[in-house]
């Protein structure tokens, strides 16, 4: 399948880019119910008893405070905490393994938080543990996120050394003034040695995190960035929109509003990074996700075989993702599950029951269906009516007929390509991807919530 470019189209842009769902999962965390229990968890884990397993492990310290950050984390010095955790959590390993003892884990990701908080010697532990209680497959994908600004070059040899080929880090600006705004000041040296050596130990793949929309960033700062980014020469690249909401974030309420890129320029900070990207050979995968042309996600993109969960786009989708430490989320077997989100809780969670389990969700045949239908949108730009049809029994043209009123203003506005066989998303609709993707959630029809979500671009 071809994967056309993006196309910049500013009036669209500009007229759709409201708020809404980024869709790492259909239905979203907002229709989670402490209902869920954990006899509906482990009736889930036994649904499909042979796909294999996706582990993510949450770890939630960070050395110092980034100002934009909405992730569950603690900012703490103290390395005893870490320890402490590790203790919570090899109880919960122990707990949930047996749930999966004849399934193969062949991927998993440690995110946070920062990961590379824990020493070495945490490190082994956690590793240890996990390899206790499950199986790996041979070329296993192991990935873990990295704080630049927190690491010696020999962690990474460590890591190596522990079976991790893939590594994350973020980066955010290269910029200094915009360094400094967010309490993310880092030595750009370090950044290069880190991937160097990544490079030098054989890690298959790097990712770079990139943000537009932090303090005094303009077109012209953000592309000594890109620049900075061509030279690295990442695998992979997410660029994040950030999302001011310092009345759910309060480390955000020590950015100043009126330091902050106004909408245009965080659009043409958005323009200039996919054209500089793309030059540079990368393909736009789609949200804020780019990978170079011979990337296992960019072909899997082509072949129609692209899946998104919880990390983001992966190739992985047909994988149960058991999510473990706090607030750490599941998709096991037609439902959603997720820890419990404040330390403290998770902590009392796991000395009175061996698990966190906070709430979660399970899926309606309804839910599942939405799901693959925004899933084939999001991920491949494109969908089948017969391969719906043929899936779950139903004739979509009148099972959708009410989404596909809701879609006739995007077909008109040339985001959309309507046929007989199926839907497909135009080069410059592209960008709007959740907008054509919320056409079909039923959730935000039932209610109005889009406030509770980031803008679409």
């Amino acid at each position: 399948m071809q994967i056309q470019k993006a196309e910049w189209d500013l009036p669209l842009i500009q007229k759709y880019n409201i708020s809404g769902p980024r869709y790492t999962s259909y239905p979203t965390a907002l229709e989670f119910s402490q209902d869920y229990d954990e006899s509906a968890f482990v009736r889930a884990a036994s649904r499909y008893p042979d796909r294999p397993l996706s582990l993510y492990l949450h770890i939630p310290f960070c050395h110092q405070l980034c100002y934009f950050c909405g992730c569950n984390k603690q900012v703490t010095r103290q390395q005893h905490k870490a320890d402490a955790y590790l203790d919570a959590l090899v109880q919960e390993i122990a707990a949930r393994a047996p749930l999966f003892s004849q399934r193969i884990v062949s991927q998993m990701h440690w995110g946070g938080g920062t990961p590379t908080f824990l020493t070495k010697a945490q490190i082994s532990r956690l590793l240890g543990t996990l390899r206790q209680h499950f199986t790996f497959a041979a070329d296993v994908e192991m990935s873990i996120e990295v704080d630049p600004r927190e690491i010696e070059l020999d962690v990474l040899d460590h890591l190596r050394e522990g079976g991790f080929n893939r590594l994350s880090m973020g980066v955010q600006d290269f910029n200094k003034q915009v360094q400094q705004s967010v309490n993310r000041v880092q030595d750009e040296a370090m950044i290069f040695a880190l991937m160097a050596r990544a490079r030098q130990l054989g890690f298959t793949s790097t990712n770079i995190d990139l943000i537009y929309g932090l303090p005094h960033q303009t077109a012209k700062s953000f592309a000594f960035t890109l620049q900075k980014v061509a030279d690295l020469n990442p695998d992979r690249l997410s660029v994040f929109n950030y999302a001011h909401l310092p009345e759910l974030f309060a480390a955000q309420r020590k950015i100043r509003q009126e330091d902050l890129p106004d909408a245009q320029q965080k659009l043409d900070i958005l323009q200039q990074t996919i054209s500089s990207l793309t030059a540079q050979g990368y393909e736009f995968i789609g949200m804020d996700h780019f990978a170079r042309h011979d990337d296992e996600l960019a072909i899997a993109q082509r072949a129609g075989k692209l899946h998104r969960n919880f990390q983001g786009y992966t190739t992985q989708g047909d994988s149960d993702l058991l999510g473990m430490g706090v607030s750490a989320i599941s998709m096991i077997g037609d439902s959603y599950a997720q820890n419990q989100k404040e330390l403290k809780h998770y902590y009392a969670a796991i000395e009175q029951d061996k698990t966190a389990l906070w709430r979660g969700l399970q899926l309606t045949d309804d839910d599942c269906i939405r799901r693959d239908v925004i899933k084939s949108l999001m991920c491949n730009f494109s969908l089948s009516f017969a391969a719906v049809e043929t899936q779950w029994g139903i004739d979509f043209q009148r099972y959708f007929a009410d989404d596909l009123h809701q879609l006739q203003p995007l077909i008109a506005d040339g985001l959309v390509d309507s046929h007989q066989k199926g839907l497909q998303i135009t080069p410059k609709g592209r960008l709007l991807v959740r907008n054509i993707c919320m056409c079909f959630d039923s959730y935000l029809r039932q209610k109005a919530r889009r406030q509770q979500f980031s803008r679409v671009i």
